[in-house]
Order: C-alpha cells, then structure tokens, then sequence
C-alpha cells in the first residue's frame, strides 16, 4: 500500500512532501529529502549524522532558521540558512536572512536581502563589522 522508496522531485531524491496546501507551525527535523511546496512556520534541521537535503519549491515559504547539508531554494525563506555542504539559491529565490555555506550557486533572478558568510571565514572567528547593514543582492544575467 505505501512505498518504502524515495521518489524524484526535480532530479533530486524526495523521502517528504510537504504540500502546497499545508501549513506546518512548529519545528521540523528531517532527514532524506524534504522537498517544499507549501509553508512552515518554524525551525527547519537535518538530523545530525544523517544525509538530507531541502528544496523549497517556487511556491513554497519557510518562515524559520534552515539547518541542512545542502539546501536548494526556489522559494520564499525568512531566517538564516546554514548549509553544511552547499546552497543552492535558484531563479525565483527570495531569502530575507544570512545565508552560511561552504559551496554557494545563485542563478539570475535570485533575490538574497542578508549576508553571506563562507564558513571558513566564520570559523577563523573574524569579528564582524556591528554597523554593517545587511546587503540586497539580485543576481542577473550577463551579457555576451
């Protein structure tokens, strides 16, 4: 009757659905593939010791920190993310927080509203600038 296998979303192995019409309040650990297309309204992590990835789809909105290996956002998200491995910020990205990656892909379009922290920087623990206000990127296409 249910199936014990992972499923494809987008080339990547979905074991979690979260759909369009659901509206999660609450913290959220995971592991295997989270894929997103409705809203939560909490903390997001990866349980330690375990392989996960999260993607947010186009329509989907996650209004809480991401704590995850790899991260792909397609969607709206409101908080930091730290992603172990890498983050991936696709066309229709809009975050709104500071993003700490070790590997960082933006397309065009991708709209990031925080900062970006590579995480070798932040374990030489650097002192950061108080003053600096957070930065409003959008990435777009370069001309030929």
């Amino acid at each position: 009757m249910f199936k014990n296998k992972s499923t494809q979303r987008d080339g990547f192995a979905i074991d979690t659905l979260i759909g369009a019409d659901v509206v999660i309040r609450g913290d959220l650990e995971f592991s295997g593939g989270l894929y997103v297309e409705g809203r939560i309204v909490g903390k997001v992590t990866a349980a330690e010791g375990k392989p996960a990835s999260l993607l947010l789809a186009e329509q989907g909105v996650i209004e809480g920190e991401v704590h995850a290996p790899v991260v792909i956002i397609n969607g709206t998200l409101s908080g930091d993310v730290h992603a172990g491995e890498r983050v991936e910020l696709a066309q229709k990205a809009r975050v709104e927080g500071n993003v700490h990656y070790t590997v960082v892909e933006m397309s065009a379009g991708a709209q990031l509203t925080g900062r970006l922290v590579h995480a070798q920087a932040q374990a030489r623990a650097l002192p950061a600038p108080e003053a600096a206000p957070p930065v409003t990127l959008t990435v777009v296409a370069a001309e030929a």
